[in-house]
């Protein structure tokens, strides 16, 4: 841990500690954390502003939490090297934020379809008995019901919107970076892996598959609000008469 950068560092022991206090509150005291400080839709009784930073150090599982910390190790010191500290914890802090509001308006687009095409009596039944039914591991056969549920009731949890943005970053920092990926028998350029990455997230959104949990519009988001700021850094720099962030 000693030649990893301060930012980086800090981020993975902060989100393995938030993993075992979710363990040990959830098994000790029978406290969902995930619950308190994942993101919840804004018309839920459960959301607060400060769930739009805390959702990103909570994780759902142990293969959760390891891939998306071994990412930050892996592409994300580069990134602080580059940068310095300041930039890369604002980078991804901001990228953070900006995939869990991108979530927010894509559940609200799955909550007013889902309310318009149910009538007034289940609407109501889900807000009465929706929380029960998904704390038991459960939701509704229709399909309009179950959306509805999980919009009022469901949360978002996880660092995978920063995690997109720290390889988008990657990818546009270092752009012909040569990266052995498992199971892919030839190198790949960078540029051609985020590449990938955002067509399949973006093929599995559309999809929209029932039993896929995934928030896949929150990775794009994360990937989305990244290549903005460094659109806008690289803008300024240039206009500055500096190209410090153009790195091949």
């Amino acid at each position: 841990m000693y030649n990893i950068p301060t930012v980086t560092k800090n981020i993975l022991i902060i989100n393995v500690l938030m993993f075992l206090c979710t363990f040990v509150a959830q098994k000790s005291y029978g406290i969902d954390l995930n619950d308190y400080l994942g993101l919840h839709f804004i018309l839920s009784d459960r959301f607060n502003l400060a769930q739009l930073i805390t959702y990103m150090f909570m994780h759902g599982g142990f293969a959760h939490l390891f891939f998306n910390m071994f990412t930050v190790w892996m592409f994300g010191r580069i990134l602080e090297q580059v940068w310095g500290p300041r930039r890369f914890l604002f980078y991804y802090l901001m990228c953070g934020i900006g995939a869990g509001l991108v979530q927010e308006a894509v559940v609200g687009i799955q909550y007013l379809i889902a309310h318009s095409a149910l009538p007034t009596e289940i609407v109501q039944t889900i807000y009465n008995e929706g929380a029960q039914v998904l704390s038991e591991e459960m939701n509704y056969t229709d399909t309009n019901a179950a959306n509805l549920n999980l919009a009022l009731n469901g949360y978002t949890i996880g660092a995978s919107g920063a995690v997109y943005a720290i390889l988008l970053g990657f990818g546009m920092l270092f752009p012909n970076q040569q990266l052995f990926i498992f199971p892919l028998p030839i190198p790949i350029k960078a540029k051609y892996f985020v590449a990938g990455y955002a067509l399949i997230e973006l093929w599995s959104g559309i999809a929209n598959n029932p039993y896929d949990s995934t928030a896949h519009f929150a990775h794009l988001g994360g990937m989305l609000f990244g290549f903005l700021l460094i659109w806008y850094w690289r803008h300024t720099n240039k206009n500055n008469g500096y190209n410090g962030y153009y790195y091949n």
